[in-house]
């Protein structure tokens, strides 16, 4: 039967790990709070234009709503996704590329058919 080596952190690196894990968690808290409030502003946007309150006109709310739409999958992906992290380059490529011709290909459809 093969034996099994295990490694054993000095206290040194065990103090790096749990803070390092500390600063981890504290980020994301922050990032779903801030997450959460957009998304509370998003539906009182909402709720505001559905109820005609003045100033809250389609023009503001929905490209509003797609700029914190933007943001939150912007900041999951960085935070709760860990493309923060080092060895996410080719994954991150993908998902850029994927995003850009997302924009760019109804942006090409819109603008033929609109001339």
């Amino acid at each position: 039967m093969a034996e099994v080596e295990t490694y054993k952190r000095t206290p040194i690196e065990q103090d790096l790990f749990i803070r390092r894990s500390k600063e981890t968690m504290r980020g994301q808290v922050m990032m779903f709070s801030l997450m959460i409030f957009m998304t509370l502003v998003s539906f009182t946007f909402v709720v505001a234009y559905q109820q005609g309150v003045e100033g809250f006109s389609k023009y503001l709310v929905i490209p509003v709503l797609f700029l914190f739409a933007a943001v939150q999958v912007a900041l999951q992906l960085y935070y709760f996704m860990h493309m923060k992290d080092k060895g996410h380059g080719v994954p991150q490529m993908f998902m850029f590329t994927g995003a850009v011709f997302a924009f760019l290909i109804p942006l090409t459809f819109v603008t033929i058919v609109w001339w």
